[in-house]
């Protein structure tokens, strides 16, 4: 019989990336190059994308 191999994922290094802070409830990373106004102002697009008016 075969052994399974288990999966492997490997997480990003959150200490070499940028913590953008969207609201009290809500934190994203990025590269730290990144500018973080045009992360957030992605990521508050995106949200708002399926609502309607």
């Amino acid at each position: 019989m075969q052994d399974k191999k288990g999966n492997v994922i490997k997480s990003p290094d959150l200490n070499k990336m940028q913590a953008v802070v969207i609201d009290a409830r809500t934190t994203i990373y990025i590269n730290a190059e990144a500018d973080a106004e045009e992360a957030r102002s992605r990521y508050m697009a995106r949200k708002n994308e399926g609502k309607k008016p």
